[in-house]
């Protein structure tokens, strides 16, 4: 992760502007009201456990009406941890090194 990453932090300067019509597609967000800890991994988490936590994350990301804005948030500002947009942190990983365009992984 460090390659593409960096410090570990989403690059913040590629963020939207702190809009409404930016930002309100969170509102109608599947996980709005859900533990962080079903979308974020604890330190060390590794193997079966983990893969099971983002299966599920991503059970939930399905069929959430806010998909590809979320999706396209987190491949835009390359989100470095979390399920975003039904992506793990080595999906989105795969689409930026692959330099297809986000409007294109949405298919995925």
């Amino acid at each position: 992760m460090a390659r593409l990453y960096g410090w570990g932090m989403a690059e913040i300067s590629r963020l939207p502007q702190p809009t409404t019509d930016n930002w309100d597609w969170q509102y109608e967000g599947a996980c709005r009201n859900l533990p962080a800890e079903m979308f974020f991994h604890p330190d060390g988490e590794r193997g079966p456990r983990r893969r099971n936590r983002e299966n599920a994350a991503k059970t939930i990301c399905a069929s959430c009406p806010v998909l590809l804005a979320c999706r396209a948030h987190a491949l835009a500002v390359q989100e470095p941890y979390g399920i975003w947009g039904g992506l793990s942190e080595d999906d989105r990983l795969a689409i930026i090194e692959s330099g297809i365009p986000a409007a294109v992984s949405s298919a995925s």
